[in-house]
């Protein structure tokens, strides 16, 4: 699919300035004039929307300067790893409409990986540590105060060969020794002072099973594999500014290990994607999950792309939301409204219009035949003609929304009302006559006579009525749950809040309707089909919904909502 496909109202924008910076190295002849980025995630959990801007871009640069975007899995902590995320990863990147030139794994690199760390120890760049994590992080220092030199920090380089050879086995125990860098520890920057390189961790490895048993970390493996694999340009969010000294350095040794200066990757920063009412932290979903406080990685109130996509929303409209707010080099929290905004207006595009009434009571149409029933046309979607139309079944009984019915109304209440007119979509012109309530009071029957002179699309039958009401009949139509969605937390930045992630989730963040009627050609509908409940919202069968048992997901209201929740 090209772009244009995914962004049909698409408009010319401006450069940002990871592109800026892109042309500027093709215009200096860096790396050959090739372009190649990647991106890489790691196969411990789902993707979610913030995802989807690294996404974009790793992806739109390649596009946009002919060049290549690989995906590599940064599989470097079998603990945390395992083949359901990768798949499902391939999925939602396949689901945004980009397509990878090669897939590589980090763990592809773990012997270039090896032997690039045995290279450092001759060179004395690099020594065991036996100290706990705990003394290694106290002996760093503070950003202000220089860090204190490990005790084992000038061992014999023929010590630290044994011993890392020794941290590859199973006998080591995990956490008994690590491997490190050797650096400044009097470095400003605390990345430099002696990092980590090396860990054990025995857990089998979801690709290579028990053959490794120490693991390089994340620092170490990035920019070597970025290195192995010809990357030019390294994109990444902005937390990974103060590690690109560190980057670079590796790159550095790498270089002059291989004997070469001719190709070297650029890393380039730009901020995350931040949503109002949204945790982005996978580990932090990941517990949502595990402690069932939603049904799993593809909820509808997940931030997941797998979520979003089960919700109802376009591919499309991801990305043209993601386009809308940029890239810069500021962090920000976006509006909700923002991303429903880009949602409404995509689908409003590209939207089946089909009838559904979600919190039903009966309209009896009293001189209307008892037994007939007419086929009505309905257009398809009113912003794209090739759609075509489809037929709705109309009878004596209908089912409307209670919430179109007042006994008595104000003035400005263009709905169902005793004596006054109202058009039903489609269909006839009919005037209300009255209601039938039950002991408490409640209305169980609505009364209203029809004009067989107006019906829709007959010639002289469109003289005007300021109310139209949607419907299905109750003959024909199918009974549906259908699953309304709320923000997934109470505060608008639950990220920043110090309260335990729990006590800020909305307890009213799923509301299910149980008693919906939806009409013959909607039950027909798939998983992936974009609808629009007509005067209701945008919806989508989910997952779960089978003939016998038919459910809809929300997907987003006709109009924004969230105005009102934060006022």
């Amino acid at each position: 699919m090209t772009e244009k496909e995914m962004n049909p109202t698409e408009e010319r924008r401006s450069l940002s300035f990871v592109e800026q910076m892109v042309e500027n190295d093709l215009a200096e002849g860096k790396n050959g004039g090739r372009i190649q980025t990647r991106f890489p995630p790691e196969p411990n959990g789902y993707l979610h929307i913030g995802h989807a801007k690294a996404i974009c871009m790793d992806f739109g640069i390649a596009e946009r300067y002919g060049g290549v975007c690989n995906l590599r899995f940064d599989d470097t902590n079998p603990s945390k790893e395992n083949n359901e995320y990768v798949e499902n990863i391939l999925n939602d990147i396949q689901w945004l409409g980009f397509h990878w030139g090669n897939v590589y794994y980090a763990s592809d690199y773990f012997q270039q990986l090896w032997d690039f760390a045995v290279w450092l120890i001759k060179k004395g760049l690099a020594y065991i540590d036996e100290q706990t994590s705990e003394e290694i992080a106290q002996q760093k220092g503070t950003p202000k105060e220089p860090g204190v030199p490990s005790p084992y920090r000038d061992r014999p380089v023929e010590e630290n060969l044994q011993l890392f050879t020794a941290m590859n086995t199973p006998e080591a125990v995990e956490g008994s020794m690590v491997l490190r860098a050797k650096l400044d520890m009097a470095n400003p920057n605390m990345h430099f002072r002696d990092p980590i390189m090396y860990r054990i961790i025995h857990t089998p490895h979801h690709r290579t099973g028990t053959k490794w048993h120490a693991y390089p970390m994340y620092d170490f493996a990035h920019g070597q594999s970025d290195y192995f694999e010809g990357v030019t340009h390294s994109i990444c969010t902005l937390e990974f500014v103060p590690h690109r000294p560190l980057y670079d350095k590796f790159i550095d040794f790498l270089q002059e290990k291989e004997g070469q200066n001719s190709y070297r990757p650029r890393q380039i920063e730009f901020n995350r994607l931040n949503l109002t009412y949204t945790m982005m932290s996978k580990r932090k979903l990941l517990a949502l999950v595990e402690e069932k406080k939603v049904s799993g990685w593809d909820d509808p109130r997940m931030p997941t792309l797998s979520g979003m996509r089960r919700r109802g929303y376009s591919p499309q409209s991801v990305r043209k939301f993601i386009d809308s707010i940029g890239y810069t080099k500021f962090d920000a929290l976006n509006d909700m409204a923002l991303l429903e905004a880009a949602v409404r207006e995509d689908l409003n595009y590209r939207s089946l219009r089909v009838s559904a009434v979600l919190n039903p009571v009966k309209l009896i149409i009293t001189n209307y035949p008892d037994d007939v029933t007419e086929q009505m046309t309905a257009i398809n979607n009113p912003e794209n003609e090739a759609d075509g139309t489809h037929e709705i079944p109309f009878t004596k009984h209908l089912w409307i929304e209670r919430e179109d019915f007042m006994e008595e109304a104000p003035k400005k209440f263009f709905r169902m009302t005793p004596g006054k007119e109202v058009r039903l979509k489609n269909a006839y012109i009919v005037m209300c006559t009255g209601c039938k309530k039950n002991a408490d009071g409640e209305v169980e029957e609505i009364y209203a006579e029809y004009d067989p002179e107006s019906k829709s699309g007959k010639e002289g039958a469109n003289r005007k009525v300021k109310g139209t009401l949607h419907w299905v009949s109750a003959d024909h139509c199918e009974k549906a749950e259908v699953r309304i969605y709320d923000r997934l937390f109470n505060v608008e930045d639950p990220s920043s809040d110090e309260r335990d992630f729990r006590e800020l989730l909305n307890p009213e963040s799923l509301r299910v309707l149980d008693t919906c009627y939806v009409e013959p050609y909607a039950a027909e509908r798939k998983p992936g089909e974009y609808l629009q409940f007509q005067r209701i919202g945008y919806f989508m069968a989910d997952l779960d919904s089978t003939p016998e048992h038919l459910v809809f997901n929300k997907t987003v209201s006709l109009k924004d909502t969230w105005a009102k929740i934060k006022n």
